[in-house]
Protein backbone atom coordinates (compact mmCIF):
# COMPACT_ATOMS: atom_id res chain seq x y z
CA UNK A 1 0.00 0.00 0.00
CA UNK A 2 1.34 3.54 -1.18
CA UNK A 3 0.34 6.88 0.33
CA UNK A 4 -1.03 7.87 -2.68
CA UNK A 5 -4.11 4.77 -2.13
CA UNK A 6 -4.96 6.84 0.93
CA UNK A 7 -8.02 9.25 0.74
CA UNK A 8 -7.73 11.31 3.75
CA UNK A 9 -11.24 11.06 4.48
CA UNK A 10 -10.83 7.76 5.16
CA UNK A 11 -8.12 8.59 8.27
CA UNK A 12 -10.69 10.86 9.24
CA UNK A 13 -13.14 8.30 9.81
CA UNK A 14 -11.18 5.87 11.33
CA UNK A 15 -9.70 8.50 13.74
CA UNK A 16 -13.64 9.56 14.69
CA UNK A 17 -14.59 6.09 15.21
CA UNK A 18 -11.21 4.99 17.19
CA UNK A 19 -12.18 7.98 19.61
CA UNK A 20 -16.06 7.67 19.69
CA UNK A 21 -15.99 4.31 20.37
CA UNK A 22 -19.04 3.58 17.47
CA UNK A 23 -19.47 4.16 13.97
CA UNK A 24 -22.63 5.77 14.27
CA UNK A 25 -21.43 8.42 16.89
CA UNK A 26 -18.08 8.83 14.45
CA UNK A 27 -20.54 9.41 11.96
CA UNK A 28 -22.41 12.60 13.93
CA UNK A 29 -19.24 13.97 14.89
CA UNK A 30 -18.39 14.66 11.37
CA UNK A 31 -21.20 15.11 9.78
CA UNK A 32 -21.45 12.08 7.79
CA UNK A 33 -24.46 9.67 7.46
CA UNK A 34 -23.79 6.54 9.16
CA UNK A 35 -24.12 4.36 5.24
CA UNK A 36 -21.51 6.99 4.26
CA UNK A 37 -19.13 6.40 7.58
CA UNK A 38 -19.68 2.54 7.28
CA UNK A 39 -18.82 2.72 3.70
CA UNK A 40 -15.25 5.02 4.28
CA UNK A 41 -14.20 2.57 7.01
CA UNK A 42 -14.91 -0.65 4.63
CA UNK A 43 -12.35 0.99 1.89
CA UNK A 44 -10.05 1.95 4.46
CA UNK A 45 -10.40 -2.34 6.00
CA UNK A 46 -9.51 -3.27 2.25
CA UNK A 47 -6.31 -0.82 1.95
CA UNK A 48 -4.66 -1.94 5.07
CA UNK A 49 -6.18 -5.89 5.02
CA UNK A 50 -7.18 -5.88 8.53
CA UNK A 51 -11.03 -5.45 10.29
CA UNK A 52 -9.56 -2.42 12.32
CA UNK A 53 -12.76 -2.90 14.87
CA UNK A 54 -14.57 -5.60 15.64
CA UNK A 55 -18.40 -5.17 17.44
CA UNK A 56 -18.51 -4.89 20.92
CA UNK A 57 -21.38 -4.32 23.71
CA UNK A 58 -22.34 0.15 22.91
CA UNK A 59 -20.25 -0.26 19.90
CA UNK A 60 -16.97 -1.04 18.38
CA UNK A 61 -13.67 -2.38 19.85
CA UNK A 62 -10.25 -1.73 17.66
CA UNK A 63 -7.96 -4.47 16.39
CA UNK A 64 -4.72 -4.82 17.97
CA UNK A 65 -3.54 -3.41 14.08
CA UNK A 66 -6.01 -0.23 14.34
CA UNK A 67 -4.31 0.55 18.35
CA UNK A 68 -0.95 0.85 16.73
CA UNK A 69 -1.83 2.92 13.78
CA UNK A 70 -4.16 4.86 16.24
CA UNK A 71 -1.85 7.70 17.36
CA UNK A 72 0.13 7.94 14.45
CA UNK A 73 -2.67 8.88 12.22
CA UNK A 74 -4.26 11.26 15.14
CA UNK A 75 -0.69 13.46 15.34
CA UNK A 76 -0.90 13.03 11.43
CA UNK A 77 -4.27 14.53 11.17
CA UNK A 78 -3.15 17.32 13.67
CA UNK A 79 -0.16 17.96 11.63
CA UNK A 80 -2.26 18.95 8.56
CA UNK A 81 -4.51 20.64 10.27
CA UNK A 82 -2.32 22.94 12.01
CA UNK A 83 -0.33 23.78 8.64
CA UNK A 84 -3.39 24.43 7.13
CA UNK A 85 -4.41 26.70 9.86
CA UNK A 86 -1.16 28.63 10.24
CA UNK A 87 -1.97 31.34 8.29
CA UNK A 88 -4.68 32.75 10.90
CA UNK A 89 -2.77 31.87 13.57
CA UNK A 90 -2.64 29.44 16.16
CA UNK A 91 -5.83 28.86 18.15
CA UNK A 92 -5.53 27.52 21.78
CA UNK A 93 -8.96 26.82 22.48
CA UNK A 94 -9.06 25.04 19.09
CA UNK A 95 -5.22 23.09 18.59
CA UNK A 96 -5.19 19.24 19.17
CA UNK A 97 -1.37 19.99 18.64
CA UNK A 98 0.84 17.87 20.33
CA UNK A 99 4.31 19.77 21.76
CA UNK A 100 7.37 18.25 22.56
CA UNK A 101 9.42 19.16 25.12
CA UNK A 102 13.06 18.26 26.46
CA UNK A 103 12.97 18.54 30.40
CA UNK A 104 14.75 16.45 33.24
CA UNK A 105 13.00 14.05 35.68
CA UNK A 106 13.61 17.46 38.37
CA UNK A 107 12.53 19.90 35.56
CA UNK A 108 9.07 17.79 35.25
CA UNK A 109 8.35 17.64 38.79
CA UNK A 110 9.26 21.86 38.75
CA UNK A 111 7.52 22.69 35.62
CA UNK A 112 4.69 20.44 34.95
CA UNK A 113 2.34 20.83 37.38
CA UNK A 114 1.63 24.33 36.97
CA UNK A 115 2.16 24.21 32.77
CA UNK A 116 -0.61 21.96 32.67
CA UNK A 117 -3.17 23.61 34.55
CA UNK A 118 -2.50 26.44 32.21
CA UNK A 119 -3.09 24.53 29.69
CA UNK A 120 -6.00 22.94 31.12
CA UNK A 121 -7.74 26.11 31.06
CA UNK A 122 -6.29 27.65 28.09
CA UNK A 123 -6.11 24.81 25.51
CA UNK A 124 -7.54 21.73 26.71
CA UNK A 125 -6.91 19.75 23.40
CA UNK A 126 -3.25 20.63 23.50
CA UNK A 127 -1.18 17.85 24.53
CA UNK A 128 2.33 17.18 26.21
CA UNK A 129 5.18 14.83 25.79
CA UNK A 130 8.86 15.35 27.39
CA UNK A 131 11.29 13.69 25.68
CA UNK A 132 14.70 14.01 27.75
CA UNK A 133 17.57 14.68 24.65
CA UNK A 134 21.11 13.66 25.43
CA UNK A 135 22.68 17.33 26.16
CA UNK A 136 24.70 17.28 23.02
CA UNK A 137 22.27 16.47 20.81
CA UNK A 138 19.66 19.16 22.31
CA UNK A 139 20.30 21.78 19.69
CA UNK A 140 19.92 19.38 16.71
CA UNK A 141 16.81 18.14 17.63
CA UNK A 142 15.25 22.02 18.28
CA UNK A 143 16.76 22.50 14.55
CA UNK A 144 15.43 19.80 13.29
CA UNK A 145 11.85 20.08 15.08
CA UNK A 146 11.86 16.89 16.94
CA UNK A 147 11.69 18.67 19.89
CA UNK A 148 9.80 22.28 20.05
CA UNK A 149 11.69 23.39 23.49
CA UNK A 150 14.24 22.67 25.91
CA UNK A 151 14.20 23.61 29.78
CA UNK A 152 16.84 23.51 32.01
CA UNK A 153 20.59 24.73 32.63
CA UNK A 154 22.20 24.69 29.20
CA UNK A 155 25.10 25.79 29.30
CA UNK A 156 26.35 23.95 26.70
CA UNK A 157 23.18 24.44 24.04
CA UNK A 158 24.84 27.80 22.42
CA UNK A 159 23.02 27.85 18.87
CA UNK A 160 19.72 28.41 19.99
CA UNK A 161 17.52 31.59 20.73
CA UNK A 162 16.66 31.39 25.39
CA UNK A 163 14.92 33.46 27.44
CA UNK A 164 16.24 33.23 30.92
CA UNK A 165 13.27 32.24 33.33
CA UNK A 166 14.75 31.30 36.97
CA UNK A 167 18.01 31.81 38.88
CA UNK A 168 18.40 29.48 41.47
CA UNK A 169 21.25 27.57 43.65
CA UNK A 170 22.53 24.55 44.72
CA UNK A 171 21.94 23.48 48.65
CA UNK A 172 22.11 20.72 50.66
CA UNK A 173 18.91 18.71 51.37
CA UNK A 174 18.99 16.52 54.68
CA UNK A 175 16.36 15.05 56.72
CA UNK A 176 15.21 17.16 59.85
CA UNK A 177 16.97 16.74 62.69
CA UNK A 178 19.97 15.09 61.56
CA UNK A 179 22.93 15.38 63.54
CA UNK A 180 24.29 17.95 60.84
CA UNK A 181 21.72 20.71 61.69
CA UNK A 182 22.80 20.68 65.34
CA UNK A 183 25.67 22.88 65.59
CA UNK A 184 25.93 26.59 64.04
CA UNK A 185 28.51 27.07 61.85
CA UNK A 186 29.44 30.13 60.22
CA UNK A 187 29.45 29.97 55.79
CA UNK A 188 33.13 28.93 55.87
CA UNK A 189 33.06 26.44 58.46
CA UNK A 190 29.70 25.24 56.82
CA UNK A 191 31.91 23.85 53.63
CA UNK A 192 34.56 22.98 55.18
CA UNK A 193 32.23 20.30 57.51
CA UNK A 194 30.74 19.07 54.47
CA UNK A 195 33.44 16.36 54.80
CA UNK A 196 31.54 14.99 57.74
CA UNK A 197 28.43 13.68 55.44
CA UNK A 198 27.83 11.24 53.21
CA UNK A 199 26.18 11.43 50.01
CA UNK A 200 23.70 10.55 47.49
CA UNK A 201 23.79 11.85 44.06
CA UNK A 202 22.20 11.63 40.19
CA UNK A 203 23.97 10.27 37.38
CA UNK A 204 22.06 11.45 34.82
CA UNK A 205 22.72 15.19 36.61
CA UNK A 206 26.23 16.30 36.15
CA UNK A 207 26.25 19.44 37.91
CA UNK A 208 25.92 18.11 41.14
CA UNK A 209 28.48 14.92 40.50
CA UNK A 210 31.06 17.98 39.44
CA UNK A 211 30.48 20.14 42.84
CA UNK A 212 31.31 17.01 44.26
CA UNK A 213 34.24 17.01 42.52
CA UNK A 214 35.08 20.21 43.24
CA UNK A 215 35.05 20.19 46.97
CA UNK A 216 36.82 16.45 46.78
CA UNK A 217 33.81 14.66 48.31
CA UNK A 218 33.57 11.70 45.42
CA UNK A 219 34.97 9.73 48.20
CA UNK A 220 32.27 10.97 50.60
CA UNK A 221 29.33 9.42 47.90
CA UNK A 222 27.37 6.56 49.01
CA UNK A 223 25.20 6.01 46.42
CA UNK A 224 24.16 7.00 42.53
CA UNK A 225 20.96 6.84 41.58
CA UNK A 226 19.29 7.42 38.40
CA UNK A 227 16.35 9.54 38.80
CA UNK A 228 16.10 12.71 41.49
CA UNK A 229 12.80 12.66 42.33
CA UNK A 230 13.44 9.41 44.46
CA UNK A 231 15.73 11.50 46.38
CA UNK A 232 13.17 12.90 48.94
CA UNK A 233 12.52 9.18 50.41
CA UNK A 234 15.84 8.38 50.37
CA UNK A 235 16.93 11.46 52.19
CA UNK A 236 14.60 11.26 54.64
CA UNK A 237 15.10 7.58 55.51
CA UNK A 238 18.98 8.11 56.08
CA UNK A 239 21.27 10.10 57.08
CA UNK A 240 22.14 10.67 53.46
CA UNK A 241 22.72 14.37 52.07
CA UNK A 242 22.07 15.43 48.46
CA UNK A 243 23.13 18.82 46.64
CA UNK A 244 19.86 19.56 44.79
CA UNK A 245 18.09 22.93 43.34
CA UNK A 246 17.00 25.10 46.02
CA UNK A 247 13.99 25.69 44.42
CA UNK A 248 12.94 22.14 44.11
CA UNK A 249 14.24 21.23 47.75
CA UNK A 250 12.23 24.16 49.10
CA UNK A 251 8.49 22.29 47.28
CA UNK A 252 8.54 19.09 49.08
CA UNK A 253 6.84 19.09 52.35
CA UNK A 254 8.26 18.25 55.96
CA UNK A 255 10.97 16.32 57.39
CA UNK A 256 13.37 18.24 55.99
CA UNK A 257 16.23 20.74 56.17
CA UNK A 258 18.09 22.32 53.72
CA UNK A 259 21.36 23.84 54.39
CA UNK A 260 23.55 26.37 52.03
CA UNK A 261 27.00 26.46 52.02
CA UNK A 262 28.97 29.11 49.34
CA UNK A 263 30.49 26.19 47.67
CA UNK A 264 31.54 26.85 43.77
CA UNK A 265 29.21 26.78 40.88
CA UNK A 266 26.20 27.22 43.28
CA UNK A 267 23.99 29.76 40.74
CA UNK A 268 23.01 29.01 38.17
CA UNK A 269 20.01 30.16 35.55
CA UNK A 270 17.11 27.64 34.40
CA UNK A 271 15.98 29.26 30.72
CA UNK A 272 13.73 28.06 27.97
CA UNK A 273 15.76 26.87 24.31
CA UNK A 274 13.95 27.01 20.81
CA UNK A 275 15.19 26.89 17.59
CA UNK A 276 15.30 30.14 15.47
CA UNK A 277 13.85 27.98 12.50
CA UNK A 278 10.45 27.74 14.55
CA UNK A 279 10.62 31.51 16.00
CA UNK A 280 7.57 32.46 14.16
CA UNK A 281 5.49 29.62 14.28
CA UNK A 282 2.33 30.63 15.88
CA UNK A 283 2.00 27.85 18.25
CA UNK A 284 5.43 27.59 19.28
CA UNK A 285 5.58 31.56 19.76
CA UNK A 286 2.37 31.03 22.23
CA UNK A 287 3.34 28.07 24.28
CA UNK A 288 6.96 30.37 24.91
CA UNK A 289 4.20 32.94 26.29
CA UNK A 290 2.80 30.98 28.37
CA UNK A 291 5.47 29.35 29.96
CA UNK A 292 7.12 32.83 30.42
CA UNK A 293 4.07 34.21 32.29
CA UNK A 294 4.40 31.28 34.42
CA UNK A 295 7.32 30.52 35.18
CA UNK A 296 9.76 33.86 34.47
CA UNK A 297 11.25 35.56 37.46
Amino acid sequence: MHLKDIDLNLLRVFDAVYRAGSVSRAAELLDLTQPAASQGLTRLRALVHDPLFVRAPGGVRPTPKAQRLAEPIRQALATIEEALGESSGFDPAQSRRTFRIHMSDIGEGRFLPELMMALRDQAPGVRVETLPVPREQISDALHAGRIDLAFGFLPMVKDTQRAQLLKDRYVVLLRRGHPFTRKRRTPKQLLADLQQLEFVAVRSHADTLRILQVLKLEDRLRLTTEHFMVLPSIVKATDLAVVMPRNIARGFEGGYAIVEPEFPLRDFTVSLHWSKRFEADPGNRWLRAVIERLFKD
